[in-house]
Formats: C-alpha cells, structure tokens, sequence
C-alpha cells in the first residue's frame, strides 16, 4: 500500500478514535450569542453525520428563525472495512436543507435532500472542498487529532468558523499565531469548564474514574473549547482591575523584562510594562485593552534566550531564594494605551 494512503489510514483511525457527538444544550447554549451572524448565510457542518449530528439539527429547527440560506452537513465514511466494519456497506452522504416547504416549520424528510459523495466524505477531499468553498460560516466539532489541519483549511479558504477543539491548541503555533494577530479567539465556552459529548458504542473504551457516565452514555472533558473568528460581545467586555501593583506580589523574570501574574483576575492596573498570565486569561481577552505579544515558550523563549527547565520546557523563568523558578506556561501580554 502508498505510504500516502497508510497515513490517511492513520489519521482516518485516530478521526474515528476522537469521534464525539455534541450535545444540543451545549450547541444552543453557544450559538444563542451568534445568531445575528446568520442571516442570508450558508451553513456547513462539514464532520458531521447529519443522521446524528446535533449541529443539522439545531440549524434545520432554527433555519427560519436564523434566516438562513442553505444547510449542508457532511458525513465522513472511510471505505476500509477495518475502520468501519459495522457499516462498510453504506456510502459516505451529504444533506442538503433549503427550509421549510410546507409551512410546519420543521425540517421534514421531503424537504432534506440527500445526496451520496463519490469518495468517503473527508473533509479534506475534492469533494468537501468544493462544499466549503460554497460555505460562508463552518460550524462543527473536528476531530481532535486533526485540530490543526482542519483550522488551516479555514484559513486558507478565508472561512467563518464557530467549531469546538482541545483547550491546548492555545499552543500550537498556527492557532497561537492567529490568536495573537486577533483573527481567531475563544468563544463563550462550556458551562463550568466541562463539556460532555457522546460517543459511539464502537468506539467505547478505558475512561479514568468519573469521566464516563454508563447512565447517560456521556464523556466528560475539561480540556476543550469553542474556537471562532465571528465577534460577541465578551470578547470586548471590559476587564475590571482589582489589584495594585506591588513588587512582593509579582515577581520579576530573570531572563525576559515582565512581571508574572499567577492568576488573570490580579492583573495589576497600574502596571504598563509586560506581564506574564495564564492560559485562562483568554477567556477574559479583550484585544480593545491588551495586546498578546507571545508565548513564554516556544519561539518566543528561543528569542530571549530561555533554556530547557527539568521538565523539558522552555518557559520564561524568575528567581525565588535564590533559585529559578519555572511557572507554568505564560502568554506575555501588555496593556494598551488609553
């Protein structure tokens, strides 16, 4: 077999692994701030089974209400009956909903229209593409394990996107880099930092203690999130400074010219120069009042000249009795001018 279609296998084994279906309380309570985006627009959940997927069935419910223009979800299926012996025999499809036609107001099996790919439906094909290119905002959970691939394709297509993916591509370079340059940020996020999805019965596993609810047949992350380059209104909410700056509270990095600030809500108001804060600090973000100048680790920490600490990282570092301290990874922000 080609060494191109071996990796394509790989990554079609780890899409299916990380396969997670959403949950419509979690799609509603997100959208809801996103709403006025819609209207005139066509949708595509392009890593989705619309015969499952939560995401075709908020947006056929709302299509009316959203005033939306078109609806497409596509379904990926591989054609190896190892990755999918269950259901080798069907063919990858897309649906279609152009809105309601009878006057009910729901999305009736008539008014879908469905339509089969001639390939297995991955979003990266011909086929997919030419979907997307037809696209003006992508919604949908992408496999994890693809994360990157897939934000790149929307980037290169100069796409809007609401999708959900893992809580580090904060770090990867590519989202970093959109992130910092203000043309990707986080959405509102999941109730109490914890998002539950369901997942297939084929794809069952080990889950540690309390991740997995038998019951409800429901996985619980802490480590995803919404990603999206449509604006709302948190993204420029004002931050409320509550702390002082005082040198005993912030230490000062031996290697790199900044404070380090343990929590986002202690950032001082009345320091100007760059600070050191938690990868929590975007969900506070607010690029009206801070600019993100980068990581302390990574391209950054080689800039400044950061070695490897213990752990391996390379992390801006500052000095405690004496000794370098390593903190967990820091974004290096600074305020803007008023």
């Amino acid at each position: 077999m080609p060494k191109a279609r071996n990796k394509q296998l790989g990554d079609a084994k780890k899409a299916k692994k990380d396969e997670f279906y959403t949950q419509l309380c979690d799609i509603e309570r997100e959208l809801r701030h996103y709403e006025h985006h819609f209207r005139g627009k066509t949708v595509l959940c392009n890593c989705d089974d619309p015969r499952v997927s939560n995401f075709f069935h908020y947006f056929s419910y709302k299509f009316e209400d959203l005033g939306l223009k078109r609806l497409v979800t596509t379904c990926y299926k591989n054609q190896e009956r190892d990755l999918f012996s269950q259901n080798n025999s069907e063919r990858a499809i897309w649906l279609e909903y152009l809105g309601d036609k009878n006057g009910n107001r729901v999305p009736d099996p008539e008014e879908i229209g469905i339509r089969y790919f001639n390939g297995d439906g991955d979003f990266r094909s011909d086929e997919c593409i030419e979907l997307l290119k037809q696209a003006d905002i992508i919604v949908t959970n992408p496999p994890f394990s693809l994360f990157i691939e897939y934000i790149r394709q929307l980037v290169r297509y100069d796409k809007k996107f609401l999708v959900i993916g893992p809580q580090n591509a904060i770090h990867y370079k590519d989202t970093f880099e959109l992130i910092k340059a203000n043309r990707m940020w986080l959405g509102y996020g999941f109730t109490d930092g914890n998002a539950f999805f369901a997942i297939p019965k084929e794809n069952m596993r080990e889950f540690a203690n309390g991740v997995y609810d038998p019951d409800k047949g429901l996985v619980k992350f802490r480590n995803c999130t919404w990603f999206t380059n449509l604006d709302h209104e948190k993204r420029h909410e004002e931050y409320v400074f509550i702390r002082k700056y005082r040198p005993d509270d912030y230490p000062k990095y031996t290697n790199f010219d900044a404070i380090d600030v343990g929590k986002s809500a202690d950032i001082p108001e009345d320091w100007g120069g760059l600070m050191g804060v938690p990868d929590t600090f975007l969900e506070k973000y607010n690029p009206d009042q801070f600019e993100i100048v980068g990581l302390g680790s990574g391209d950054l920490a080689k800039q400044i000249g950061v070695k490897k600490n213990y752990r391996g990282r390379t992390d801006v570092a500052y000095r405690i009795d004496g000794k370098d301290k390593c903190p967990y990874s820091r974004i290096i922000i600074r305020r803007r001018a008023k």
